[in-house]
């Protein structure tokens, strides 16, 4: 457990990046990798509704660019947060918990920015904490801003820096800009084209089923966390979760006999052979070996690509194949993906904000929700 009390949340935040270190280039070839890795033209490799992100009959460079593109603008600042001062945290222990972007103008297909990175929120959870990591892109040459990413991961043993009665919490953005709540009306499964878009109660539902690949070919985007494509992982996941089958009733009996036993000592005067700080210790020690256990069976797929599905189904199924059309795009990652499995993205249009939930279809589990903002709304066909 990494001791986080000597944290001092002012240095943390007042902690500066280095510009010279976000600079980024990518031409058209790594816009069409990136829209075949979150699943372009999955179904049909002629799809006249996908196939602009991937050719053009005109050449390469009037292909479009999906938003969230962006975010791999973001994916480089991770490996620098282990010199933020004052932080201490176990990167092994670090999850991904939100995404938030912001499309300022539509992305050009080649074109070398720079990122400025500040830290946008912090906060004490008490076994952990949350921080929140701004990336605002520039075109490089004229300057302009073309999107923000704000990224918050989850640092899982970083937490405890303040008085537990009123901990630590800061953010430097609107409240509102991470609210959203599930309509419970039932999506209508169907495509834009067999709705009335105008329909109070306007909602839809989009399948795709992921590759067994489709970690494989994301990854050429650039993120090559061996979570997602090692087998040995998944080997190693497999062979901890039948362990942990066998082990974990065992171990919960343990806490519980040595909690049982500590309070009946206390209570009637006995002399105990352990001191209490012993048997908590203990008792921690045995849920931090639970808690790194690797839970998954094999590789999943990454949290980002899973949004790309989810914002292709959006701008397929409410924007008439627009991509320009989106605004900005909020997420939150529930639960985790394997390749192969079938998504659900279910939709609801609220004014000009589109609600959405990705569902796993084998697994009937949630893995992702959040919101879209567009520009405006697409006329009916």
């Amino acid at each position: 457990m990494v001791d986080n009390s000597a944290c001092n949340p002012e240095l943390v935040l007042a902690h500066k990046f280095s510009e010279v270190s976000h600079l980024l280039q990518w031409h058209s070839k790594d816009v069409a990798i990136y829209a075949l890795g979150v699943g372009a033209c999955g179904r049909d490799g002629v799809d006249t509704d996908e196939l602009k992100y991937v050719y053009h009959e005109n050449g390469q460079q009037f292909i479009k660019v999906l938003p969230t593109f962006s975010t791999l603008f973001s994916l480089e600042v991770m490996s620098e947060l282990s010199v933020v001062r004052s932080l201490r945290f176990d990167a092994r222990l670090m999850l991904h918990g939100q995404q938030y972007i912001e499309i300022y103008k539509p992305l050009p297909v080649n074109a070398s920015i720079h990122n400025k990175v500040t830290l946008a929120g912090l906060h004490d959870k008490g076994k952990a904490s949350v921080l929140e990591l701004e990336t605002r892109s520039y075109a490089k040459e004229s300057g302009e801003l073309l999107s923000m990413n704000r990224t918050s991961v989850f640092l899982r043993g970083a937490g405890g820096f303040s008085d537990p009665s009123k901990p630590f919490t800061y953010s430097n953005y609107p409240v509102n800009q991470t609210s959203m709540k599930i309509p419970k009306i039932r999506p209508f499964a169907g495509l834009y084209r067999e709705m009335n878009f105008y329909d109070a109660s306007f909602s839809a539902s989009f399948e795709l089923l992921f590759c067994f690949w489709q970690a494989l070919l994301y990854r050429l985007s650039g993120d090559y966390n061996p979570l997602h494509s090692d087998p040995m992982i998944g080997k190693a996941a497999g062979l901890a979760r039948c362990l942990t089958t066998m082990l974990l009733q065992r171990l919960i009996m343990i806490i519980l006999i040595l909690r049982l036993w500590l309070h009946l000592m206390q209570n009637f005067g006995l002399p105990l052979l352990v001191s209490s700080s012993f048997a908590s210790q203990t008792s921690m020690s045995i849920y931090a070996l639970l808690s790194h256990v690797h839970r998954f069976s094999r590789p999943i797929l990454h949290g980002l690509c899973t949004l790309g599905f989810a914002a292709r189904a959006i701008i397929r199924c409410i924007c008439k194949g627009d991509p320009d059309m989106i605004k900005s795009i909020f997420a939150r990652f529930l639960l985790h993906v394997y390749p192969g499995e079938a998504l659900i993205t279910e939709m609801w249009i609220e004014d000009l904000k589109v609600i959405y939930q990705v569902k796993v279809k084998e697994r009937n589990r949630e893995v992702l929700a959040g919101y879209v903002q567009l520009h405006q709304l697409a006329a009916p066909l």
